[in-house]
């Protein structure tokens, strides 16, 4: 909700043997592709038509439920096993990148993350401190960087900072996942926006039962909105990477990545709805 994919086209150079679109376990849409030919530069380019409006999404900052659902409300909620929350049980549970919790982090966890707390006004609270507690440093860390050193460390990027906060939140028993998606920066006053200067990021959510799920972007110690494009959602970075494959090859590869996100001048839904106008 909030979010309405209108157009989508994936460019693939050289022209692929072999390609599928599919649906994967947590529901993303997929393509999986072949090149099965000798290749010294391959180039990948998804283009997308978003329509994303926050305000019709359900309000967080209004719904009772969502301010006043606390933690020791939830456990006992998902200690029924309904239906809703037998969907989200394996958000609780170990990923790749996120398993066997330190007790550093579970400490961490436990100042915000109070029984008799409101999930969004703790896990808000959450999401500031790790905003306030970490530096953002894209030398640190790799996808490989085990969580107990970024939190020993205190730094990392975007998707160290997300799975921070969903060890935190599954450590007290919450389900949590991460979000892999796009935010749009914005130029300093007076300058142009430069091409490809956006950005691939993610962030994290938490269920919220009988509500559902709340996004929390800790990067940047704010609740998504418009600016923020979700591609797919995962347990942790690793179900969810935005290119991963095999090559086979005896040379050096570097990968390169460019994200321009601007806003459509006319999307192709206003300009059904314009035409439907004009012929009544």
């Amino acid at each position: 909700m909030g979010q309405q994919l209108i157009d989508y086209s994936l460019e693939i150079q050289p022209f692929p043997t072999y390609l599928e679109e599919d649906i994967d376990f947590f529901n993303n849409t997929i393509s999986r592709f072949s090149i099965e030919q000798s290749h010294n530069k391959l180039v990948v380019t998804a283009t997308s038509l978003v329509e994303r409006n926050f305000d019709l999404q359900p309000n967080i900052f209004t719904s009772e439920i969502c301010k006043k659902t606390t933690i020791k409300d939830a456990l006992n909620e998902f200690k029924k096993g309904t239906e809703e929350t037998l969907s989200v049980y394996e958000f609780t549970l170990d990923s790749q990148f996120i398993k066997s919790i330190s007790s550093e982090i579970k400490e961490y966890a436990e100042i915000s993350l109070q029984p008799e707390r409101s999930i969004f006004e703790a896990t808000n609270e959450l999401m500031e401190r790790i905003f306030k507690d970490f530096t953002f440093d894209s030398h640190f860390s790799t996808i490989a960087t085990p969580l107990e050193e970024v939190m020993k460390a205190k730094k990392g990027v975007c998707q160290d900072f997300a799975q921070i906060g969903i060890a935190c939140l599954r450590s007290v028993g919450l389900p949590a996942r991460y979000v892999s998606g796009y935010i749009e920066t914005l130029p300093p006053p007076g300058k142009e926006k430069l091409v490809g200067t956006d950005a691939s990021h993610a962030w994290f959510s938490v269920y919220i039962p009988k509500f559902g799920w709340v996004d929390f972007d800790p990067t940047n110690n704010q609740i998504p909105k418009n600016q923020h494009i979700t591609v797919s959602y995962g347990r942790d970075y690793y179900d969810v990477p935005p290119l991963k494959g095999v090559l086979y090859g005896s040379g050096n590869s570097k990968m390169k990545v460019s994200v321009d996100i601007r806003p459509a001048k006319n999307t192709k839904q206003q300009q059904h709805q314009q035409q439907q106008q004009q012929q009544q």
